[in-house]
């Protein structure tokens, strides 16, 4: 009843469209979620997110959930996760995801979840790491733990949204470094980002963790630039 006397007063509105939430819904209207476009990656080998990191990540298993195009609605729900306090909206989507992955039976083996670290001077700028909240979604369907304390982004970078291409690599080279390598010795870890363009980052994550011994990395990402 309090829920429903606030949004009378208070409309909810979705994150997505702006138009005011009804019952049963939210954060995104359900228009919007039908808007999103699935890419039914998960599980199949071989699809394009695995062709894309090929050679870069030595990866198990990768997907992502959306396409993630030009002026489309998971591009609003992406900016609206990262830049208009989106922690709810960032864990009911993480949740979208892992019922994603658990579904394909592919990530079964995975033990640990690892979000692409924010550098702090970025953290306190947003206030929240919108991959870490992702995963602790993904965590609450598949039941693995959320470790941050192993790869840490040690350099400041710009951000990737506004670099070219050729630029994203050279952006993130040599930014992640891992910490405590023990707590990840010969186990499955689930690399998980909001968006994946060019791999450049999860790229230069396998890169910092590459020297563990006996580590098994696949990627999941929200969403992937086509």
């Amino acid at each position: 009843m309090l829920r429903e006397l606030l949004q009378a007063v208070i409309p909810t509105t979705c994150a997505c469209c702006g138009e005011v939430l009804v019952a049963g819904e939210r954060q995104v209207c359900i228009s919007c979620l039908s808007a999103l476009a699935a890419t039914g990656y998960s599980p199949m080998d071989n699809n394009l997110i695995e062709r894309r990191l090929i050679g870069r990540v030595p990866y198990v298993a990768a997907s992502s959930l959306y396409h993630f195009r030009k002026g489309d609605t998971t591009r609003r729900l992406i900016h609206a996760m990262k830049y208009h306090d989106g922690t709810e909206l960032c864990y009911m989507m993480g949740r979208q995801l892992g019922l994603d992955l658990a579904a394909s039976g592919r990530f079964d083996d995975v033990e640990i979840l690892i979000p692409v670290p924010l550098h702090w001077l970025r953290w306190l700028e947003r206030g929240y790491n919108q991959s870490e909240i992702i995963s602790q979604g993904i965590s609450d369907v598949m039941h693995r733990p959320v470790v941050t304390n192993v790869l840490v982004r040690h350099r400041y970078t710009r951000k990737q949204s506004l670099r070219g291409s050729a630029e994203r690599g050279i952006n993130v080279e040599g930014a992640f470094r891992v910490r405590k390598p023990s707590l990840i010795e010969g186990k499955h870890v689930l690399l998980v980002d909001d968006v994946l363009t060019t791999g450049a980052t999860i790229a230069a994550c396998a890169d910092a963790l590459e020297g563990v011994d006996g580590l098994k990395i696949s990627v999941a990402t929200l969403a992937a630039a086509d």
